[in-house]
Formats: structure tokens, sequence, C-alpha cells
């Protein structure tokens, strides 16, 4: 069954600048605020369930979830069969609150991690899924077509984590309203293969971009 979304209309848990979204310290907080409730950027389980469907292949397959936060898409995921999963988020107090909220699908965990440094093995993923993570690190006032180096430095952390971590013939999938002409440039790696889809219900144009991880070459004697 799936979970139902509270969406925060709290005033109190925005941010005065979005800046802020990029910081551990506004997480901490929003998450002590919002104890009760889950919030889901951009699209839920029922809306990616078909994208998933497609690139997930087996329901067996090692999930990451990347900035898991309060979101529902990691427990509407157990709910339909996907049970193997590994939620990370860099906020203690999210963590011991999903926990304790999904106590009940007990085979997936949530680690106090951050994404721009991993404590997984190498190649030890099959689906990497990103939806708004690497948003909040691209939250910043300057020009979107010259970033500056800390962004670029943040991002290309996680990205290089995930490529990291995951195993030949694994999926990185980020979910996003941010185009191509602006985001593409930090996801190319000689790694993986990358190709980009849009979502639209409608209404507004979301994208999701998918990389594939390459087959390693086989070491020559």
């Amino acid at each position: 069954m799936e979970s139902k979304t509270k969406a925060s209309t709290d005033l109190r848990v925005l941010p005065t600048d979005n800046v802020e979204y990029g910081t551990h310290e506004y997480w901490q907080q929003r998450y002590a605020q919002e104890e009760h409730e889950n919030f889901d950027w951009f699209k839920t389980y029922k809306d990616l369930a078909p994208l998933f469907d497609q690139h997930i292949h087996g329901r067996d397959a090692r999930i990451l979830m990347l900035g898991c936060g309060n979101s529902t898409l990691s427990s509407d995921m157990y709910a339909a069969g996907y049970e193997n999963i590994v939620n990370v988020d860099y906020s203690d107090v999210v963590i011991k609150q999903m926990r304790q909220r999904c106590a009940h699908q007990a085979k997936m965990t949530w680690e106090v991690m951050d994404v721009r440094q991993l404590a997984l093995d190498d190649a030890s993923v099959d689906v990497a899924i990103d939806k708004g993570t690497l948003d909040a690190l691209m939250c910043d006032k300057g020009d979107s077509w010259n970033p500056p180096p800390e962004l670029c430095r943040n991002v290309a952390a996680e990205v290089d984590e995930v490529d990291r971590v995951l195993a030949p013939g694994g999926k990185f999938v980020w979910i996003t309203f941010g185009q191509p002409h602006f985001h593409k440039r930090h996801l190319l790696r000689e790694s993986w293969d990358l190709e980009i889809e849009r979502l639209n219900d409608g209404g507004f144009d979301y994208f999701v971009y998918i990389m594939t991880k390459k087959a390693q070459p086989e070491a020559t004697h």
C-alpha cells in the first residue's frame, strides 16, 4: 500500500535564502520541526514506478537512496518488492526518525552518511537514486552558466562517489527539474553512458538523467 505524503507547508521550515538548502544546519533544524511529516521532492513512487520498472532489473537489486530525507519513496518501493535498500542522509535527526517510522520494513537500512563521502564498498550498488539531493547541492546565487568552484566540487564529489560504488551495468538515476544545458556537464564520465528522459504530467517538465556504468575492461597479463 502506497504511503500518503504530507507536504510540509509550515513556513518555519522554509529557508530565508535558497542557498540554505545546501547546508547541514538547515536540514537538521527542518527535520526536527517535521518529526511526523513526509516531504517528497518532485515525484512520488506512483509517478516513478514505470520508470523504475524499465531501469531496475529485478526486485532484488541493491539500491542506494542518496539523501533520503523523510521522503515516502523508499517505503513505497519496499512495499512494491524492492527490499534491498540502503538509505543515506547526513542528517542524524531524519535518519533516527525514519528508522523508527519504517521499523516494520526491516530489510532496508538507514545510515548517517554524506553522499560526498560514502562509506560503501566499490561496485557494491546496482541502482543509485537521487531525487533532490544534487539539486540542493546546486543551490547558489551564482551564474548557472558559470557556477562557482565550490558548487562544482560538491557536485563532483557526489557524482564521483556514486561512480565508485556503482557496479558494472548498474544505474545512477537522478530525478530533477534541472535542464540538461545546465546540468549535463556535471554528469559526464568516461565510466558510464548517459541518457536523458523527460517526464511531464501535463504541467511542469521534469528530467531523469540515467547513467549506466560500463563493464570494466578485462585485465591483461
